[in-house]
């Protein structure tokens, strides 16, 4: 219930100093250089982080929690993720999307995952619909969906400029946005849609139209794996400069077999010399999709997996190789979500009133020990909790 975070250096994102952290009831109730509990006679569990980087746990805002893919027939459906994959990764809240296939894997099935990994320990949320429109709801309606079903924060992911998309006309998507932009007002939520980006070359075209022509405002469109092609990049650094906000899946590099793509945290820095502010940029994992390589034919080559090991890689990339201060690689996982996806009244920050999901990374930047919600998960590298059938 109480529990105590001595001597570590403190990220909010933003560097805090070194200092305490005491949690009560899974909430932060103080931050400050010396938390005096010598005169409490309650039962605190200490934490020393001396020496350590406490940071805020990390938020991936894309994650195939059932399982993707299945592009390459049946036996390329990927598998569901596990508690112990998610926890080892830093990550304490993640968003459940559908994905490719929207007829034998079911947004029910979705919020049942997500339901279950909450009960284990760690926050979720999840996208209605799939990657066609007319998209797959559960009551019905994106907007009733968005209402009356607490987990949903919006729609996605919808594939657009891609081959496997529904080739949606600007009045489909219009109206999906507007549905999902009503439905976050009534409810509360930001109400944003996830936008898969494939590799056709119309890009964000029809985006930029919608936004000529219309009302709607940016804050609605979330485009991610903008990093796949130069052409798709440049639109995004256009959409991000806009005050749009853009999304980089973590793990993406030519040297992997991505013909065309841009290693995502080279990405980043090009997004920033060139005038994007780091706040409109974040990172996902894409985590248990599938990633399928393309011959010159057009048939699937190879598939590969995506892990959720990646937001804690490009960060450290970040840090470790692009020389980018520890204060603003953090912001694309953790922050700059929260702010995204409309949760930054409880997530993405170590703040007095915030729940208390934390990391605490040891001094080469691995990831030591991980609180969720202020229970521990992870402890001194040792997991100390595990899902129901791990």
């Amino acid at each position: 219930m109480f529990k105590l975070i001595k001597n570590g250096k403190i990220y909010s994102p933003e560097y805090l100093g070194e200092g305490d952290i005491f949690i009560v009831n899974g909430k932060i109730a103080k931050i400050d250089r010396d938390v005096d509990i010598t005169l409490s006679n309650l039962n605190i569990e200490i934490i020393d982080a001396g020496g350590k980087y406490v940071v805020p746990g990390f938020i991936d805002n894309h994650v195939h929690m059932i399982g993707g893919g299945g592009e390459g027939g049946f036996y390329s459906r990927t598998p569901e993720i596990m508690l112990s994959g998610v926890i080892r990764t830093g990550i304490t809240t993640l968003v459940g999307v559908l994905g490719t296939d929207g007829t034998t894997r079911h947004l029910e099935s979705l919020l049942a995952k997500a339901r279950g990994l909450e009960t284990e320990g760690v926050s979720t949320y999840i996208y209605t619909g799939s990657y066609e429109i007319p998209t797959i709801t559960m009551t019905g309606s994106i907007r009733k969906d968005i209402i009356l079903i607490d987990k949903v924060i919006g729609t996605g992911e919808v594939a657009i400029s891609d081959h496997r998309s529904s080739e949606p006309t600007k009045e489909e998507l219009i109206r999906l946005v507007t549905d999902t932009r009503l439905g976050g007002m009534i409810s509360g939520k930001l109400g944003v849609v996830n936008l898969h980006m494939g590799s056709g070359k119309k890009g964000l075209d029809m985006i930029f139209e919608i936004l000529k022509d219309t009302e709607i405002p940016i804050r609605h469109f979330f485009p991610t794996h903008v990093g796949r092609k130069r052409e798709l990049l440049d639109q995004s650094i256009e959409f991000a400069k806009m005050g749009g906000k853009i999304d980089m899946t973590a793990g993406v590099d030519p040297n992997n077999g991505f013909v065309g793509s841009i290693k995502t945290s080279k990405a980043i820095i090009e997004c920033m010399d060139k005038g994007v502010p780091i706040e409109n940029i974040t990172i996902s994992s894409d985590g248990n999709g599938s990633m399928a390589v393309y011959n010159e034919k057009g048939m699937v080559e190879k598939l590969l997996i995506t892990t959720l090991e990646g937001l804690h890689m490009e960060f450290k990339d970040l840090v470790k190789v692009e020389g980018v201060d520890m204060s603003l690689a953090l912001k694309p996982i953790t922050s700059n979500v929260a702010a995204t996806l409309g949760l930054y009244n409880e997530k993405g920050r170590i703040m007095i009133g915030y729940d208390a999901d934390i990391t605490i990374l040891d001094s080469d930047l691995e990831i030591d020990t991980v609180l969720a919600r202020g229970k521990v998960m992870m402890k001194e590298k040792v997991l100390t909790v595990k899902g129901t059938f791990e």
